[in-house]
């Protein structure tokens, strides 16, 4: 029996609703359930083929134990070695090399020394920083954010120089950065699940929480929707990213990736709302049961394939005319000399 297991922390309706799910589809051979784990040995086989990952990013051991799992041919829903790698300012530099818009962004360095470092430590670095380049770049109206964050949790919405230095003021030892605010009049969230099915959500950041997924659609133009749904689709396959939502802010009709690293996305029923919450539950279902059908995984440990992409390899020139003729000319002189040592030793040449 292959079993697929859910990781999760204080939600309640998602991972009941998706193993109750997939249980239900009564494929033969493959049950859910949640996860149960103790201490892990080195040298013991994991015992989920698939596990879909809602909680190791706040909590180290469960990451420790999913390496562990994905090593010895688990399918981890998301990759936990390219999900303790990534950031988001890598992700907007990818955005951008791809394509896809992103607003301007700085990375600034920490407000106070990380534990266990001094200003020794910060020898390398510009002192005092050119504030006005990065205001010249950027403007006076953006948003400072973590590098590393998520839930909203340490983000500043700055309308100047002085609402951006109270804010750095309390970003503690965080590695933060500074975004250009888009000044949006339509803002998307997208499911994106299997890196090929998108279900785009329209959704108001600046609503409470549990009122920010708009549940009476207004009419939307269909090019821009379409734009939205590709640059989602290329962003998941860049990163590799089989669960995740990506975040769209238009501005004069164009959807500038806001967020788009969220590989345990919210899926909570009573924030998404029913609709939503139909759609990721059986959208992850048919995932997880696709990868335990053809459970082991054997993980490339590349960090090109952490991103979804594929080594180049490196051709071989053909050889030039030149070398060619000059190669042809050593094989007819060795060839000669081996012809007249036959006929000094007695020996006929072989035909």
């Amino acid at each position: 029996m292959k079993k697929i297991g859910v990781l999760f922390g204080m939600e309640n309706s998602f991972p009941g609703a998706l193993v109750e799910r997939i249980n239900v589809k009564n494929v033969d051979g493959i049950e859910a359930e949640f996860v149960h784990t103790g201490a892990v040995q080195l040298d013991k086989l994991p015992r989920y083929s698939v596990i879909v990952d809602r909680i190791s990013h706040d909590i180290p051991f469960y990451r420790a134990f999913l390496k562990h799992a994905a090593l010895n041919g688990t399918a981890i829903i998301n990759n936990p070695f390219w999900w303790s790698a990534d950031d988001k300012f890598f992700n907007y530099s990818l955005a951008q090399k791809l394509g896809v818009a992103v607003p301007p962004t700085v990375i600034l360095p920490h407000k106070r020394h990380p534990e266990g470092t001094t200003d020794r430590s910060m020898r390398n670095l510009e002192y005092p920083l050119d504030w006005e380049a990065v205001f010249a770049y950027v403007g006076e109206h953006g948003f400072m954010k973590p590098v590393n964050g998520g839930g909203w949790r340490d983000v500043f919405q700055v309308r100047n120089r002085n609402e951006f230095f109270e804010a750095y003021d309390q970003s503690r030892d965080l590695c933060m950065m500074y975004q250009k605010a888009v000044e949006f009049n339509q803002y998307f969230r997208c499911y994106v699940v299997a890196q090929k099915h998108v279900h785009i959500m329209p959704y108001d950041p600046r609503q409470p929480h549990q009122q920010r997924y708009i549940q009476n659609l207004p009419d939307y133009d269909k090019k821009l929707l379409k734009r939205v749904e590709q640059d989602a689709l290329k962003l998941c396959k860049a990163l590799g990213y089989d669960l995740n939502t990506v975040e769209f802010a238009v501005e004069k009709g164009i959807p500038y990736a806001i967020d788009f690293m969220n590989p345990a996305p919210d899926a909570d029923l009573h924030s998404v709302g029913p609709a939503n919450f139909e759609w990721i539950v059986e959208h992850v279902a048919e995932m997880a049961i696709a990868r335990a059908k053809t459970a082991p995984h054997v993980q490339e440990l590349q960090w090109a394939a952490f991103l979804g992409a594929v080594p180049a390899k490196t051709a071989k020139k053909p050889a030039t005319k030149k070398a060619a003729s000059k190669k042809a000319k050593k094989e007819k002189s060795q060839k000669d000399a081996d012809h007249d040592g036959e006929k000094r030793s007695g020996q006929e040449p072989k035909g």
